[in-house]
């Protein structure tokens, strides 16, 4: 194992089996895309859908390693999670809109227009490009003095997201509730619908921006609890690493669980609708092992 592999599983915190797989399953993706990569005259954009947990950020770190490291390939990822809107614009459509989206995640909790302005900017290469970051440890997006520069045109972006691809749901669906948040919290179903409304619109908008499509497919949303709890371990590690003080106490089970459920009916529609229109969807486990890969879009 060499000095970059070991990099890549430190910060992703994973052990040896995921190269293994990863070379496998994911490795073929770059080999197909470097050669038309160099023929296009704009970077070709990525999109990676997975639900919370699926490990779309380790494979997003994975392709642009391997994109530098084994074939040239000036390559750039970013997750729209770094497109939060900021905790006073959550809070401000908290008291304007409804209180559930104050917490960050569902569509309607993010800055399309600017992450729309990002991708032009990356897509043009002409000038400088400061990517946004959002720091989940203060629920805030960070200051500008830690946003990614990018300086040099790019062969390849790489946008990762757990509702990347979601479609809006139709109005009878709306209105069943499908979890204690929704029926206590949404009685009168103001957040779904605004959550659909956006999904209907300007996420599409941000979507199209995709050249290729990738799904992580997790078994079941139960599943994505558990790995949502895994999740916030990690977090903490990697803050009693930096030395860096988290700014609030690592969520419990029953906290996480509540947190969740409101990510829960766009997740479950994505784990049903989406598989049939991306170009690689991968079928996961429990363990986030690849149990069977198709391909139901054709590559152009």
């Amino acid at each position: 194992m060499n000095k970059t592999e070991k990099s890549f599983l430190h910060r992703n915190k994973l052990g040896l089996g995921y190269l293994s797989q990863a070379n496998k399953w994911f490795l073929p993706i770059m080999e197909k895309l470097q050669p038309k990569l160099k023929k296009r005259n704009q970077p070709l954009v990525l999109g990676i859908s997975g639900s919370q947990g699926s490990g779309k950020s380790a494979l997003a770190d994975y392709l642009c390693t391997v994109a530098a490291s084994q074939f040239n390939i000036n390559a750039l990822s970013t997750s729209i999670d770094d497109f939060y809107h900021t905790k006073n614009k959550r809070n401000q459509l908290g008291q304007e809109i409804h209180p559930l989206l104050v917490t960050r995640g569902v569509p309607g909790t993010h800055d399309i227009e600017l992450a729309m302005r990002i991708l032009d900017g990356l897509v043009d290469g002409s000038e400088d490009v400061l990517v946004p970051r959002f720091d989940k440890t203060i629920d805030d997006r960070c200051n500008t003095n830690e946003f990614i520069r990018v300086s040099k045109p790019l062969d390849l972006i790489i946008l990762e997201g757990w509702c990347l691809g979601a479609r809006a749901q139709r109005r009878a669906e709306l209105e069943v509730d499908i979890n204690n948040l929704e029926r206590e919290f949404d009685p009168n179903f103001i957040w779904r619908k605004y959550v659909n409304n956006c999904i209907a619109e300007p996420y599409q908008k941000l979507f199209n921006y995709i050249d290729r499509w990738i799904m992580l497919r997790a078994p079941s949303f139960d599943q994505v609890l558990i790995w949502r709890l895994e999740q916030e371990q990690k977090l903490m590690e990697r803050h009693l690493e930096s030395g860096i003080k988290m700014a609030h106490e690592i969520m419990s089970p029953l906290e996480i669980n509540s947190f969740v459920q409101h990510y829960q009916r766009v997740t479950e529609f994505i784990l049903g609708d989406l598989p049939t229109r991306v170009h690689h969807l991968y079928q996961l486990d429990k363990d986030r092992i690849v149990v069977k890969y198709s391909q139901p879009l054709s590559e152009i």
